[in-house]
């Protein structure tokens, strides 16, 4: 099939080039924008109890809110507030609501602190546009209006919240966006101009990809449009570092096996089509792999992860049918001469150290077997200490952020948990109002737990069956104590819930532990579906029961040395309380599928030397050396793709960036290096069982069927 596909492909080059170039045009021209949402709270199914408990609060008490923005008023010297001071806050407080600015519904006053030296102003905003970008424009109108009202004042005006992180979010987004886009243009020009000396070849891959980015995120536009899916700010960076890092990658897997052909004496177009069919089956594999990883987060229950899994998907997608199309269309156009002026692509080099790798291994498969695998071993156990945190918003902006300091000051001007209290609702449950009597005892039994600084009766409903009370912990409401006492809060609130009525238990903390719950059912779903599907790709590629099964293992160990080496660099060394709670998922699904990449095109290229007539540990030995420049150079650019991350200034993309970068790096250069091909030399042909994958092929068989079964560095 692969052959087919490029016989057709390099006979019409400039015919595919045009098809890609006129597809991609009209995608990204008639593609609708992509929606963002930045509410985690829309993260959640209804099912969740303060999913639950937002609905009746909207149901029963339509005309109160929780605030979208908080408008955080101190004096400039940071004295107590003055009767001057508390003046000018009425003032810009009513003339703020005066303004109309588009989502603000209204701006009330807010509760002084306790010290006299801060007060606020509560904005409301349509929930139902709640983390939209829409918003984030209000925010930023309301924060230009609020300063320039103050100003003649003795007050400091500053504004947080819900909709200022959103706004923030988005600034720090773009800059992140920016720097990784810079840094990965860099880095892939740089790796492939030093390893190529082809400046032809180092601008290729860019070019190619850059079209393949504008179909790819047009067919995810209409896919997330056609869907209804939900976007996050993370997405388009995150779509940058894969299509740039798995493009590169399929690019030279392609060039390096292209490469291979022409110094084995065949003609440009013939050296394509041998190398496009030879190395087309790990291509569309290792693609695979990766596709069905990121489709199973279309199982996870959070909506940012079933938008990012067919986003990613999409985006391979496209990056694999450029790999076997629009790349081969060009190289093959424009012939030898993409490795001007470099001369080195004549001749063969020796590869002195990945044959040295490989006759060691060839020697001694159960020391690089033990040795690899003891390294991810050891990695591995700081997964022991492995925790958890849920503020998003924190974690994807530096702290300096205006709404990161607002939320700093309200913690130590109020309790730590009063600029997101959780709230609770007791809702009758026979139709019959509440009995009012019974419910400022219920509210001390919520203030009685150990950990919470005030529960009040903030009111009942219209029909009297349903009452709000709002419960402000001491805690911050993303904090470890926070989520450890808001279980105890649940408890009694449902214990001693009235006759005849229920609680429901919502606000952040709520929906933070509800995250928690739902990101833990991710484990037990995703995690599965995604490993059984990968082992059936594998299963099929290497018509082998055996190899599949270890392949699995090994990546599984990979991904436990990546989550033990960064609960390490940022819990341990660095002093964080957690890890972003996203990130072994995406953590896995990155490590696992893109790292068994390199599995892939390694024992791909095992099994190919096995079916010359070597045994298991020769092969083995001559995979490292012909492979090995392959998987090291791709490794490298993708690792260091990804490493872009950290350029983003934010705990959530430096936490990613370090994980895959450095589980790609394990990928290539501990199990694609030394424990697949020892392992697999270790165990030899029975690793093929029940097939005969190594089975070396009659001469005869090659004459008759070249493009199948010829050596891809001899003829």
């Amino acid at each position: 099939m692969f052959h087919r596909i490029a016989r057709a492909v390099v006979r019409h080059p400039v015919w595919t080039i045009a098809a890609w170039l006129v597809a991609a045009v009209a995608i990204g021209a008639t593609a609708p924008s992509l929606p963002s949402n930045s509410d985690q709270s829309s993260f959640l199914p209804k099912s969740y109890e303060s999913i639950e408990a937002a609905e009746l609060q909207e149901e029963a008490f339509p005309s109160a809110f929780t605030p979208s923005a908080i408008v955080l008023y101190q004096r400039s010297d940071g004295g107590e507030l003055t009767a001057q001071d508390q003046q000018d806050v009425k003032r810009i407080t009513t003339e703020l609501g005066a303004k109309k600015i588009d989502q603000v519904q209204k701006v009330v006053p807010g509760a002084p602190s306790k010290d006299g030296k801060f007060t606020m102003g509560l904005v409301q905003m349509d929930e139902e546009q709640q983390g939209t970008p829409e918003q984030a424009d209000a925010a930023e109108e309301l924060r230009d209006e609020a300063k320039g009202l103050a100003k003649g004042s003795d007050l400091k005006v500053q504004l947080g919240g819900s909709a200022a992180q959103t706004l923030d979010q988005q600034e720090a987004s773009k800059r992140g966006e920016m720097l990784i886009g810079v840094g990965t243009f860099a880095i892939i020009l740089i790796t492939l101009l030093i390893i190529f000396r082809a400046p032809i070849l180092a601008i290729l891959p860019l070019v190619t990809i850059g079209i393949v980015s504008a179909m790819a995120n047009g067919l995810i536009a209409f896919a997330t449009d056609l869907f209804g899916l939900e976007a996050n700010s993370s997405i388009s960076s995150m779509l940058i570092v894969v299509l740039f890092g798995v493009g590169t990658d399929y690019f030279l897997f392609l060039i390096f096996r292209y490469r291979e052909r022409l110094r084995a004496g065949d003609e440009n177009k013939e050296a394509m089509i041998n190398a496009v069919a030879r190395v087309g089956e790990a291509i569309a594999s290792a693609a695979g792999v990766v596709i069905i990883a990121f489709l199973a987060l279309s199982l996870s229950s959070l909506g940012f992860l079933k938008q990012m899994g067919p986003a990613l998907a999409i985006a391979v997608g496209v990056t694999l049918l450029a790999a076997l199309t629009l790349m081969p269309a060009v190289v093959s156009l424009i012939g030898p001469k993409v490795f001007w002026p470099s001369k080195s692509w004549q001749k063969e080099p020796k590869n002195a150290r990945f044959a040295a790798l490989g006759r060691g291994v060839q020697r001694r498969p159960a020391l690089a077997t033990a040795a690899s695998g003891l390294v991810m071993v050891a990695l591995a156990l700081g997964t022991l200490n492995f925790n958890s945190t849920f503020d998003l918003a924190a974690g994807s902006m530096p702290d300096t952020k205006e709404s990161m300091v607002v939320q700093e000051e309200m913690k130590k001007a109020y309790a730590a948990g009063a600029a997101e209290p959780t709230e609770v609702f007791v809702d009758s449950t026979e139709g019959q109002p509440l009995q009012k009597s019974a419910l400022p005892a219920y509210a001390q039994k919520l203030q009685a737990v150990d950990g919470v600084d005030s529960a009040k009766l903030v009111g009942v409903s219209k029909n009297g069956e349903t009452a709000h009370i709002t419960v402000t912990l001491k805690y911050g409401s993303a904090s470890d104590k926070a989520l450890d006492l808001i279980d105890e809060v649940r408890d009694t609130a449902h214990a001693n819930a009235p006759d005849g009525a229920e609680a429901k238990v919502g606000g952040m903390t709520a929906i933070f532990k509800d995250i928690d719950k739902a990101v833990i059912k991710d484990y037990k779903t995703v995690f599965p579906v995604a490993a059984a599907l990968i082992m059936v790709i594998l299963g099929l590629l290497l018509r082998s029961l055996v190899a599949p099964l270890y392949l699995m293992a090994s990546v599984v160990l990979g991904f436990g040395a990546t989550l033990g080496s960064t609960v390490l660099i940022f819990q341990e060394a660095q002093g964080h309380s957690g890890l972003m709670f996203m990130l072994p998922v995406i953590m896995y699904l990155f490590v696992v599928a893109i790292g068994t990449d390199y599995n892939i095109l390694m024992i791909a290229r095992l099994r190919e030397e096995a079916r010359e007539g070597r045994e298991p540990r020769e092969a083995a030995s001559m995979a490292l050396r012909h492979a090995g420049p392959t998987v090291a150079a791709a490794g490298f650019i993708l690792a260091a793709t990804f490493a872009t991350m950290l350029l983003a200034g934010n705990a959530l993309m430096s936490e990613m960036g370090f994980a895959v970068s450095f589980g790609i790096v394990i990928a290539a250069f501990v199990m694609s290096m030394f424990f697949t091909p020892a392992l697999t030399a270790l165990i030899g042909h029975a690793a093929w069982w029940p097939g005969h994958g190594d089975r070396a092929v009659e001469p005869a068989a090659r004459e008759k069927e070249p493009q199948e079964y010829e050596s891809s560095g001899r003829r």
